[in-house]
């Protein structure tokens, strides 16, 4: 292995895994790309390199300026990271629904936070209205990038890198592709590059029983991190996927702390919705397929929360 020269090179590469113990015999094989080993442990370290770097290069982010977003946690970690590799200054709008990990990560790197509080924990459409508008606002300071993630097509391209990943790890050998959508980037990008190497690839994005907009349901508040926004967001492209499928949060937790007792991966309750729908596809398509899913982040970022405490 070669030796990065920063931390930012160190981001992709993700190891591959098949699930042994959580899928039944007779069912296709699912395989996970271990997104969590990227450098904050989760897959938005992709989008946050192209966001900050397509910036940069043509002038909406000028020397010096500041970076301002609107963040579960996640994307807000990712892109303080490539803040801090970069000298850059960065301020997250986020809220008290998302775990305590999350927001103590961002201001180890740097971030200033301001928090907006949440209906008692919940993730709600009002919730991520207030989130974007208060990023809004502060983004029109001078010296300021806004990043706003929702309609930041330059992130989609953070993930064609993914797509090209997992078609040499599985040796072309992709049957389906499962991914949980929250801005709907990782799935634009990670299946455009699938699909051109299989125009056959079947897509399922999976989103909150809860709140089932996709699917042409009524918003509701839910409790995995990370997805199902409460509107239909600005970048989803429904002819990317072949069926949307729905996960309800008892589901993805139940299915998070099985994967860390019987497949030994630590993983967030967003990846737990993932295994869920990629063992459903597995069981329709039947041995001597293969289904591919993400681990979108480590555990490690829900300690807190009510995912892993003891009771």
């Amino acid at each position: 292995m070669s030796i990065a020269n920063n931390v930012l090179e160190a981001i992709g590469n993700t190891p591959m895994v098949e699930l042994q113990r959580v899928v039944p015999p007779d069912h296709a094989r699912v395989l996970v790309e271990l997104e969590d080993t990227n450098s904050t442990e989760s897959m938005k370290d992709r989008m946050a390199i192209a966001v900050i770097e397509r910036a940069e290069s043509d002038g909406r982010l000028p020397p010096g300026g500041t970076v301002v977003e609107y963040s579960g946690g996640s994307t807000g970690a990712s892109l303080s990271l490539v803040c801090a590799a970069k000298a850059y200054k960065i301020s997250i709008v986020t809220s008290d629904a998302f775990s305590q990990e999350k927001r103590d990560h961002m201001r180890a790197l740097g971030a200033d936070l301001i928090e907006v509080p949440s209906d008692r924990g919940h993730i709600t459409k009002e919730l991520v209205e207030e989130l974007i508008e208060t990023a809004r606002q502060i983004s029109e300071k001078p010296g300021t990038f806004y990043g706003d993630q929702l309609r930041n097509t330059d992130a989609i391209a953070g993930y064609h890198p993914l797509g090209e990943e997992i078609w040499s790890q599985t040796g072309g050998r992709v049957d389906a592709f499962v991914q949980v959508v929250g801005t709907a980037h990782s799935i634009e990008g990670t299946a455009t590059v699938l699909r051109s190497h299989n125009p056959n690839l079947q897509v399922f994005a999976v989103e909150p029983a809860e709140s089932p907009v996709l699917s042409g349901g009524e918003p509701g508040a839910h409790k995995i991190e990370g997805i199902g926004l409460g509107f239909v967001p600005q970048l989803w492209n429904a002819n990317m996927a072949d069926e949307i499928m729905t996960v309800s949060t008892k589901e993805a937790k139940s299915m998070a702390r099985q994967l860390a007792a019987d497949e030994a991966l630590f993983a967030g309750t967003s990846s737990g919705a993932n295994v869920v729908a990629a063992i459903r596809v597995a069981r329709r398509l039947g041995p001597g397929h293969t289904v591919v899913t993400l681990i979108v982040d480590s555990g490690l970022k829900y300690l807190t929360t009510d995912l892993y405490t003891s009771s």
